[in-house]
């Protein structure tokens, strides 16, 4: 079995459930406290020991590329005496991994995106980190489901439970036990209509998957939103190839397409902040006086 070193991160989304905050900048750049938010992805990916990073951009997506590039006009301001860490950080940012950017001319789904990282993952195994999902865990979500794969030998998607008000915005996956946070998968529907659902498990923002899915894909007809859904070729996958491993996370999630979702993330990382939580939760206890 060959070891999981390579990410890819489908970040072509318009983001216009952000509106107007993503009417120039790309969600993926929205700042949860002093970092953007794919910058949260690329650190679980290299924290699961991830050396290799194709992010799938859209057009107007070229400031993405430029936080994870060198900045040399900014990097000499910095090499001042009392600015040593703030360097190290920026210098920190371009060399975390291995990162290629590749564009996706046409916004044909989730399932289009992820094709197109095919020569990039090539033979290996691969993790797919949605550019809306970050997830906040002391145990990076994608190292969980990168040990369900070497224990179990099949493809892996990161779960939980939702809502069942909200399993139509997401998608439904049929389960069976396995082990402890384990569970096997055998079927899945993308936005299931009210009586379709399997159950009320669904994929948050992290599967991994081996390079037999892209003959899949390359087969996958339009589904949901008329869009090619990865959702769709798994569920081919998992009915025909033996099944997938579902892992039901331990993480708090945070979607990056939801204003709420957004605000959430802000104050509970802001509270862990190693320079000001301790200020924030001052600061915080105070403010809730007034509410």
């Amino acid at each position: 079995m060959k070891a999981v070193r390579k990410a890819v991160i489908p970040a072509a989304g318009l983001g216009t459930r952000v509106l107007p905050a993503t009417k120039a900048m790309p969600k993926e750049m929205l700042p949860l406290v002093d970092k953007p938010a794919i910058q949260y992805l690329v650190e679980e990916a290299v924290a699961s020991g991830i050396t290799d990073i194709l992010i799938i951009l859209g057009r107007n997506k070229g400031i993405i590329e430029d936080h994870f590039d060198r900045n040399p006009e900014l990097e000499a301001a910095l090499a001042k005496p009392g600015k040593e860490k703030i360097l190290e950080q920026c210098l920190g940012i371009s060399s975390m991994a291995n990162i290629f950017f590749i564009r996706q001319k046409q916004t044909l789904g989730l399932g289009h995106a992820v094709l197109m990282g095919k020569a990039f993952t090539g033979d290996d195994p691969f993790v797919v980190m949605y550019g809306d999902d970050v997830i906040g865990s002391d145990d990076p979500v994608a190292g969980q489901l990168i040990r369900a794969y070497t224990q179990y030998g099949r493809p892996a998607v990161g779960v939980n439970q939702v809502p069942w008000a909200d399993v139509s915005r997401y998608c439904s996956l049929k389960t069976t036990p396995i082990e402890n946070n384990c569970y096997f998968v055998d079927d899945m529907i993308e936005k299931p209509k009210k009586g379709q659902e399997f159950s009320n498990y669904s994929i948050l923002g992290r599967v991994l998957l081996t390079p037999e899915i892209y003959t899949i894909l390359e087969n996958t007809k339009p589904g949901a939103n008329n869009e090619i859904q990865l959702t769709d070729a798994m569920a081919e996958y998992a009915r025909t190839r033996g099944g997938m491993t579902a892992v039901d996370f331990v993480g708090t999630h945070y979607d990056m397409g939801n204003k709420l979702c957004v605000a959430e993330a802000n104050v509970e990382l802001a509270l862990k902040h190693p320079e000001i939580g301790a200020d924030f939760r001052a600061w915080l206890k105070e403010y809730s006086k007034k509410l």
